[in-house]
């Protein structure tokens, strides 16, 4: 299988390396390591993640419209440029109110020592 990351030491535009695809949700990796994945995603309008719950902070940087981000129970509207960080055990969904696109940064490293009750 081809490496799904960027090619490393070459210049792109972040906001033009991925598409929006009519009706889907489309999720295109930047880095991927076992420490951590940084993708970029695109939602067209009306699309939705279900709710889920990460063992992972998740970094969420909005680089194209607006995302509306629910973070137990709490709805979040962010803006182009506006950034969340969706806590680790908590549940969360993403919606496409209108088209958008997002960063999402998860870094797994500092829970070696988590010990779960």
């Amino acid at each position: 299988m081809k490496n799904p990351e960027l090619e490393k030491a070459k210049v792109f535009i972040i906001v033009e390396i991925i598409e929006y695809i009519p009706n889907s949700v489309l999720i295109k990796t930047i880095i991927k390591k076992t420490t951590g994945n940084v993708s970029a995603v695109s939602f067209d309008s009306g699309e939705t993640l279900s709710e889920k719950t990460t063992p992972f902070d998740n970094f969420i940087q909005v680089i194209d419209g607006e995302a509306e981000v629910v973070i137990d129970g709490k709805s979040n509207l962010l803006n182009t440029g506006e950034s969340i960080i969706i806590p680790a055990h908590t549940p969360n969904i993403i919606k496409a109110n209108v088209r958008f696109k997002m960063i999402s940064t998860i870094i797994k490293s500092g829970y070696e020592n988590l010990t779960l009750d």
